[in-house]
């Protein structure tokens, strides 16, 4: 769809000198990704066709949970691990440390978790609204020319999201991703 546009946005401004356009393909309005999807969309591929890790075992998949901001998300990890943590620290320290290696790995693997959220925190928690009004303006300029604009799959509103996520982007991922 993205490719499509780009075509159709050419073609518009063929014979126009330089074009300062943005074209949304996706819009925030209509039909729009929701995030109670994806998650659905994500449980029920890794249910039915579990992902095999490096060592032959399939890896369970849970329910996720969604954190609304920053704050609930570390008191979540706060109470689910660091309590976990600052206890193993304590009995490697009271058993003179016998649990070195496993409190240094369970550390290092909370630190990273901490470390990608953080990283990844101004677009965990985007909050954004992507219109696509000058892609809709072109889609019906080009059908006003009598272009055959159906073949080129232009509206989001003919985005099936689960046959996309399901037979395409996820399957595309365990496939090129997941090694």
């Amino acid at each position: 769809m993205v490719v499509n546009m780009i075509i159709m946005a050419m073609v518009a401004h063929e014979l126009q000198p330089s074009n300062q356009t943005i074209y949304h393909v996706g819009s925030s309005t209509r039909n729009s990704m929701r995030y109670i999807d994806f998650k659905r969309f994500n449980y029920q591929y890794f249910t039915e066709k579990p992902w095999i890790n490096k060592d032959g075992n399939a890896v369970k998949v849970g329910k996720v949970t969604i954190f609304n901001n920053m704050a609930s998300f570390r008191r979540y990890m706060n109470v689910r691990y660091l309590v976990f943590l600052k206890g193993l620290e304590f009995a490697n320290k009271a058993f003179c440390h016998s649990f070195q290696d496993m409190y240094v790995d369970t550390k290092r693997k909370f630190n990273l978790v901490m470390r990608l959220i953080e990283l990844d925190r101004p677009y965990l928690f985007f909050s954004a609204v992507f219109d696509d009004t000058n892609a809709e303006r072109l889609r019906r300029n080009i059908q006003n020319k009598d272009t055959e604009t159906e073949t080129f799959f232009l509206d989001p509103k003919d985005i099936n999201w689960e046959d996309y996520f399901m037979n395409v982007h996820i399957p595309g991922l365990v496939k090129h991703i997941f090694k």
